[in-house]
C-alpha cells in the first residue's frame, strides 16, 4: 500500500472525453480473457497484456496498473436448452446464442515488484478507488471508434438544431426515476427537446421497446429532436440525438443549452442505456451468421502460424481478404514480423501506439504469422441437448479494429462500415506504406509490388512519344471476343431464348459463362491501340496516333486486377460473369518494354504558343457527364477523361478505378497539361516551390516526378540528380533514380494469392482469399481458415504472382 501511496501522483482520474482502452492491448491481440489478463495504464489509459506490460513501464516509467481479468463460469453439462417461442436471438424466450459467461476480478497492480491489490478495498486511497470507478464505468475506446464507424454515414448536424423552438412552460427535468408520461414504461424514453415531454420511444418487431408515444407526438405536434435518456453524459458528442422530420441520428451543436431550458446538468449524469447505434451496431455484430449460413462442402480448418483468421467488423472483409494476402508475402513478414519484434515497434511508436500505422502492422502482423490466437475454440452444437452434443472445433479470429481505424484515418469511405473495393483499399493500403517508410527504401515492402509502364505514342508523322509512369496494380481488360468455348456460348444463347419464349427459366447450373484464358488478358495490355485526339506536336494538330504500352521493370509480387465491372446499355456499372482460365505459372517477358529504338525520332517538346487553348487536350463532356451521373467526382472524372485520350465511359472508368488513390487526384488540372494528357502540374504548387528559391522548371519537373506532393519534390530537389530528366517525363528513356529503387528481375511468375469478389457490385456481397501456403491452398474466410479443395482460380478479382528466382 505504500508503494501505491508513493506513485499517487502518476494516477489519474479520466476525464470524459479520455479514450480508455479496456477491452484490448494497444500492441497485441490480449484481451482481459486472455491467460494473464489486460492491464489498464492509470495514467495515459492504454491497455497492455501481461507480455507487454512491462515494456509499458520501461518506457514511460508510469508504474500503476488496474488488471481485469475474466474467467469463465462453469455451466451445468445437464443444463436442458430451452424451446424457443420467439423468432429472435438472444432474449427471453429466443433461441439460445449458448456464449458463455464470464466472471470479472479486478486489481490494482503496481510495478516494477507487481504488488497486487484488491479491488474493490476500503483501504485504496480514494484517488485510486475514484479512477478505477471511472475507468470501469466508461464505455471503452474501441467500442466508441466501432460506433463511431457505423454511424459515420449519416451522424450530420440536424437542420433544426440552430433555430430549434423550446417552449417554457414550467417542465424541469429530474436527473433520475423517468417515466413515460402516456404510459408506465420506464426505459427507451426519450426528451422532446421543444416542450420538454417524456416520451417512450418506437415499438420493436418482437414487441420489446416502448409503445411509439414519442413518435406519436411528433406526429401531433410536428416538434423536431428529441434526446434518449440514459444516453446523456458529460460526452455530449455521444448522447442519442433523433430528428423526426429527418428519420435518423443527428448532432445537435447546442445540445448543451438545449437541456439546460429544462434544468438538465449533463455533467452529472450516467449512461444507463445503448443509443440507436449500439443497438444497430449490436445487432450486426454479434449475430452468429454460421448459424444460418449453409455450407456446400465441409472444409478441414487449419491452426498455427500463418493460419489465424480476421473477425468481420461489419463489412469488412474486404479488409480482411487483401491483408491475409499482403501478409503472405516475404517482404511484408520480413518487415513487419520477421525483422520487427512488437516491442521494437513499441519502443519506436509515439506515446498513443493506438494511432501509429508501424505499431498497428506490426501488431497484426505478429497477430497472423505468430499463431498465438490461432488456435481450436470448442463448440458445442446446439442443435442437440447439451449432454450429447458433438463437440466442433473453430477459432475466434482476432479483430483488426485498431490497424482499421489508423489505415482509414485518411480515407472518409474506409473509416465506414460500408463494403469496399478490395483493389481500392490495396492501393490505399500501399500507399499509406510508402509513405510511413519514406526516405528508408531498405524498410519499404510496397517497393516490392511497385513496378513501371511505358507507353509509346506514333505519330502518323513517323515521329514518337514515350511516357512512363509507376504503379502497383496491373488492371487488365477482359477480351470476351476471345473466349475458348464460343460453340457452348453460342448453343446456350440460343436455347435460352427458346426458353425465353416458352417462358421457362434457365436453372443456375445450366448457365454457360464466357471462359477466356489469362493470357488473351495480359496481350490486351500490350496490343497496339488507336488514340484519337492526339495532339502531334510535329504536324501541330490533333491526329490519331497508335499507342502501346510494356513494362520497364516485373516487380517481385505482380498484381493483376480484372476489370470485371463494365457499363452495358444505359450506363448502368454492370459486373462480367465470365471465368478466368489461369495457370499455375506465368511468363511476361515478353511484356517489357524496349524503350526508344535506333532510327526513331521523339516528337518536339510543345513550344510556347504552339498550340492554342482551344486546341488542347480537353475532357469530352459527354463521356464526363456520364461518369459523374454515376456517383464519381467531376474533377476525377475530367481527368479519366484527359487521360484515355477521351476514347471512351469504359475506358474512363477503368482508368478511374486504377487511380482513385494517386496522390494528386484532388489536384486542379493545369492549364500547362501536356499535349498527351498524361501529366498534371498544380500551377499553385509551382508557384510555392518558386517562393522557396527554386527555378521554375526543376519545380515543374520534382512536382511530375513525385506525383504532385510538395514535401516529396522539395526531396526530389535536394536529390543530385534533380537537374536530370524526371521519370515522368514524356520522351524520357533513360533510367531514372525512381526506377532504380524498384525490384527487376527475369518474367516468370507463380500465382501464390487470389481475392475473389462475390456479389453484383464491388460495394456489397462478399470477400475471400485463397492464398498457396505449404504446398497447398488455404481459404481465408474472415475468420474461417482451413483446407481448399477447389480454390476459384477462374473467378478472382485480384490476383497476385510471386516471381519465381531463375
Amino acid at each position: 500500500m505504500e508503494l501505491l501511496r508513493a506513485n499517487l501522483s502518476r494516477v489519474r482520474i479520466p476525464e470524459p472525453t479520455n479514450r480508455i482502452y479496456k477491452q484490448e492491448c494497444c500492441i497485441s491481440f490480449d484481451t482481459p480473457k486472455s491467460e494473464g489478463g489486460l492491464f489498464i495504464d492509470m495514467n495515459t489509459f492504454l491497455a497492455f497484456g501481461k507480455d507487454s506490460v512491462g515494456w509499458n513501464f520501461e518506457k514511460t516509467g508510469n508504474p500503476v496498473y488496474l488488471h481485469i481479468r475474466q474467467t469463465k463460469k462453469a455451466v451445468s453439462e445437464d443444463r436442458p436448452l430451452k424451446k424457443p417461442t420467439l423468432l429472435a436471438i438472444g432474449m427471453e424466450g429466443g433461441f439460445d446464442n449458448n456464449e458463455p459467461e464470464y466472471e470479472e476480478t479486478h486489481n490494482i497492480v503496481v510495478l516494477p515488484d507487481y504488488v497486487t491489490l484488491p479491488f474493490p478495498s476500503v483501504e485504496l486511497p480514494e484517488k485510486v478507488r475514484l479512477a478505477v470507478d471511472a475507468i470501469l464505468m466508461a464505455e471503452g475506446a474501441e467500442r466508441k471508434e466501432q460506433v463511431a464507424s457505423w454511424t459515420a454515414d449519416n451522424k450530420q448536424i440536424s437542420a433544426y438544431a440552430m433555430n430549434l423552438q423550446q417552449l417554457d412552460n414550467g417542465i424541469m427535468v429530474p436527473p433520475s426515476g423517468w417515466k413515460c408520461a402516456k404510459c408506465d414504461k420506464t426505459e427507451n424514453l426519450w426528451l422532446n427537446l421543444t416542450d420538454g415531454m417524456t416520451l417512450c420511444g418506437r415499438r420493436n418487431w418482437d414487441g420489446s421497446g416502448g409503445n411509439n408515444h414519442a413518435i406519436d407526438h411528433f406526429k401531433e405536434t410536428g416538434y423536431p429532436l428529441a434526446v434518449k435518456l440514459g444516453t446523456i453524459t458529460a460526452d455530449l458528442d455521444a448522447a442519442d440525438v433523433f430528428s423526426y422530420p429527418e428519420d435518423e441520428s443527428v448532432l445537435d451543436p447546442l445540445l448543451a443549452q438545449h437541456l439546460a431550458f429544462f434544468g438538465i446538468d449533463f455533467s452529472s449524469l450516467q449512461k444507463t442505456e445503448m443509443t440507436t447505434a449500439e443497438r444497430e451496431l449490436d445487432q450486426n455484430t454479434n449475430f452468429d451468421w454460421n448459424r444460418i449460413q449453409e455450407s456446400g462442402q465441409e472444409t478441414e480448418p487449419l491452426f498455427g502460424p500463418g493460419y489465424t483468421g480476421l473477425v468481420n467488423l461489419g463489412n469488412s472483409c474486404y479488409l480482411a481478404a487483401t491483408m491475409q494476402v499482403m501478409l503472405s508475402t516475404r517482404s511484408f513478414c520480413s518487415r513487419y514480423y520477421v525483422n520487427q519484434s512488437l516491442k521494437k515497434a513499441f519502443v519506436a511508436a509515439p506515446a498513443d501506439p493506438t494511432v501509429d500505422l508501424n505499431m498497428q502492422l506490426t501488431k497484426l502482423a505478429n497477430g497472423l504469422l505468430s499463431g498465438k490466437y490461432s488456435v481450436p475454440a470448442p463448440e458445442k452444437d446446439d442443435t442437440a441437448s447439451v449432454a450429447n452434443s458433438t463437440p466442433t472445433v473453430k477459432q475466434e479470429g482476432i479483430p483488426p479494429r485498431m490497424f482499421k481505424s489508423v489505415i482509414a484515418a485518411s480515407h472518409p469511405e474506409f473509416s465506414t462500415m460500408r463494403q469496399q473495393d478490395a483493389l481500392e483499399f490495396f492501393l490505399h493500403f500501399i500507399d499509406q506504406v510508402e509513405r510511413v517508410n519514406a526516405g528508408k527504401p531498405e524498410l519499404d515492402p510496397s517497393l516490392s509490388f511497385k513496378f513501371g509502364i511505358e507507353e509509346r505514342l506514333a505519330c502518323p508523322s513517323g515521329k514518337v512519344a514515350y511516357n512512363r509512369r509507376h504503379d502497383y496494380i496491373l488492371s487488365l481488360g477482359i477480351p470476351l471476343h476471345k473466349a475458348i468455348n464460343k460453340d457452348e456460348l453460342e448453343a446456350f444463347q440460343k436455347s435460352k431464348a427458346e426458353r425465353d419464349l416458352e417462358g421457362k427459366e434457365v436453372s443456375t447450373d445450366q448457365i454457360v459463362r464466357p471462359r477466356v484464358r489469362l493470357v488473351d488478358c495480359l496481350q490486351s495490355f500490350i496490343a497496339e491501340e488507336e488514340v484519337h485526339d492526339f495532339y502531334s506536336t510535329e504536324l501541330k494538330a490533333k491526329v490519331t496516333a497508335t499507342k502501346n504500352a510494356g513494362l520497364t521493370s516485373f516487380p517481385d509480387y505482380l498484381v493483376l486486377h480484372m476489370r470485371k465491372f463494365v457499363m452495358e446499355a444505359g450506363w448502368v456499372p454492370k459486373k462480367l460473369d465470365v471465368y478466368i482460365d489461369v495457370p499455375d505459372t506465368i511468363d511476361i517477358s515478353h511484356m517489357r518494354s524496349k524503350g526508344i529504338q535506333p532510327g526513331e525520332e521523339l516528337l518536339p517538346e510543345a513550344a510556347a504558343g504552339d498550340v492554342a487553348e482551344s486546341e488542347k487536350l480537353l475532357a469530352n463532356e459527354d463521356i464526363v457527364s456520364q461518369l459523374v451521373l454515376m456517383g464519381f467526382n467531376y474533377l476525377h472524372c475530367q481527368k479519366a477523361a484527359i487521360n484515355t485520350s477521351n476514347a471512351g465511359v469504359e475506358e474512363a472508368m477503368n482508368w478511374l478505378l486504377s487511380h482513385m488513390d494517386d496522390p494528386d487526384i484532388d489536384a486542379p488540372i493545369s492549364q500547362e497539361a501536356q499535349s498527351s494528357g498524361t501529366s498534371f502540374v498544380d500551377q499553385s504548387k509551382v508557384d510555392t516551390l518558386v517562393s522557396f528559391g527554386f527555378e521554375e522548371d526543376i519545380a515543374r519537373k520534382a512536382l511530375k516526378a513525385s506525383g504532385g506532393d510538395i514535401e516529396k519534390a522539395t526531396d526530389w530537389i535536394f536529390n543530385p540528380n534533380a537537374s536530370g530528366p524526371s521519370d515522368m517525363d514524356v520522351s524520357s528513356s533513360t533510367t531514372s533514380t525512381g526506377d532504380s529503387l524498384m525490384p527487376d528481375g527475369g518474367g516468370v511468375y507463380r500465382l501464390m494469392g487470389i481475392v475473389s469478389h462475390i456479389g453484383t457490385s464491388t460495394q456489397c456481397g462478399h470477400y475471400v482469399a485463397h492464398i498457396y501456403k505449404d504446398g497447398r491452398w488455404v481459404i481465408f474466410n474472415d475468420e474461417k481458415v482451413g483446407v481448399s479443395k477447389n480454390p476459384p482460380k477462374d473467378m478472382g478479382y485480384l490476383y497476385v504472382f510471386e516471381r519465381l528466382v531463375s
